[in-house]
């Protein structure tokens, strides 16, 4: 049977507690528009709804299409900035060299799943034999001796994956690649792979209704989706060889265990961290370093600094986490240097 779909628009506002008159701007606000990732949404759609209550000369209009999808719009400059879970690659970065990744909060991808006990664990080669399709029921061996005690089902697998351009499938591919030669030879890493098994949908909210209505399924999704549908999520063994859920405490250790460079480009995938949970993400917005129009260049720096500051004071209650302090100082540097005309448009707070 179908899985019935919600709207992202509908599923973030429910996450956030926002109702769509509340959602609203006035008419003749200077339009911001983006699009891109599902990943960071329902903290998006309560940032961009508190932001116009401050700023109601602004008003922002984002389009959650998918990480892919939102660089490629960026690029044609068909929207003011872009969204994404994943960096840009070094090939999307040399047909859009002046493109800047501003990180403003982490994430986990959780591994979600229905009709299975709560408590499963799984390992990296379990995890990437499933999305492979070399494990299919879940009562495989393999599974069992990792959770003894679990009634695992005697039942077939169904592996639900995005078919959209993602970056929580960058997230999940990179962090596979890394811990499994197995995935790394025959998948890889990327927005979009060439899944050998399962059912694709579109977005985060696509595969998390998809989940709740088949049984027996898996998947993956950022953690506020999981939390919003209360799917139960699994604990994956970390570098360190502990079982990790995914948590604000978990990811924070991956978000401080990495260094950032400087175009602040990189992957928080398995941290060495003892209690980081090894599919963690920044999520960046992403923002031409030289802007061609003032008006608009203003509204995306001011929206910037507070999102930095005020702004990372709600993120936590929608299951992301703030940017640590040495990250955010490095943020405002990359933001102060954006500019129009030559100008630098310079972030103050409210």
């Amino acid at each position: 049977m179908r899985p019935r779909l919600v709207s992202v628009a509908a599923a973030a506002l429910a996450v956030v507690g926002l109702t769509a008159t509340e959602g609203a701007a006035r008419a003749d606000a200077l339009l911001v528009t983006g699009a891109g990732a599902t990943f960071p949404y329902p903290l998006y759609a309560k940032w961009f709804s508190e932001y116009n209550n401050l700023r109601p000369e602004y008003r922002f209009n984002y389009q959650p299409i998918g990480s892919g999808g939102g660089i490629k719009q960026l690029i044609a400059r068909t929207v003011d900035f872009g969204a994404t879970d994943a960096p840009m690659s070094d090939e999307e970065l040399r047909r859009a060299p002046s493109i800047v990744h501003l990180p403003l909060v982490a994430g986990a991808v959780a591994v979600v799943y229905n009709d299975v006990p709560d408590g499963l664990r799984l390992d990296a080669e379990t995890l990437a034999a499933i999305f492979m399709g070399a494990i299919t029921r879940w009562d495989d061996p393999r599974l069992v001796a990792l959770n003894p005690g679990l009634a695992l089902p005697a039942q077939p697998i169904v592996v639900v994956h995005r078919s959209d351009g993602s970056g929580t499938t960058r997230v999940l591919s990179d962090y596979l690649s890394k811990v499994s030669p197995s995935w790394r030879a025959a998948i890889g890493t990327g927005k979009s792979v060439r899944w050998p098994v399962g059912v694709g949908m579109k977005g985060n909210e696509g595969v998390t209704s998809a989940v709740k209505s088949i049984p027996c399924a898996i998947g993956y999704v950022e953690l506020a989706y999981a939390r919003q549908s209360r799917l139960p999520v699994a604990a994956l063994r970390n570098r360190s060889g502990a079982f990790v859920r995914p948590s604000l405490e978990a990811v924070g250790q991956a978000a401080t265990a990495v260094e950032l460079p400087a175009d602040l480009r990189v992957s928080l995938t398995d941290a060495p961290a003892w209690g980081a949970y090894p599919i963690s993400a920044f999520t960046y917005l992403l923002v031409e370093r030289e802007q061609t129009r003032a008006d608009r260049g203003e509204a995306l720096v001011s929206f910037l600094w507070w999102a930095l500051h005020d702004g990372q004071k709600l993120a936590a209650p929608l299951d992301y986490v703030p940017l640590p302090a040495a990250v955010v100082t490095q943020v405002e540097a990359a933001v102060r240097r954006i500019t129009v005309g030559g100008r630098t448009l310079l972030a103050r707070p409210l």
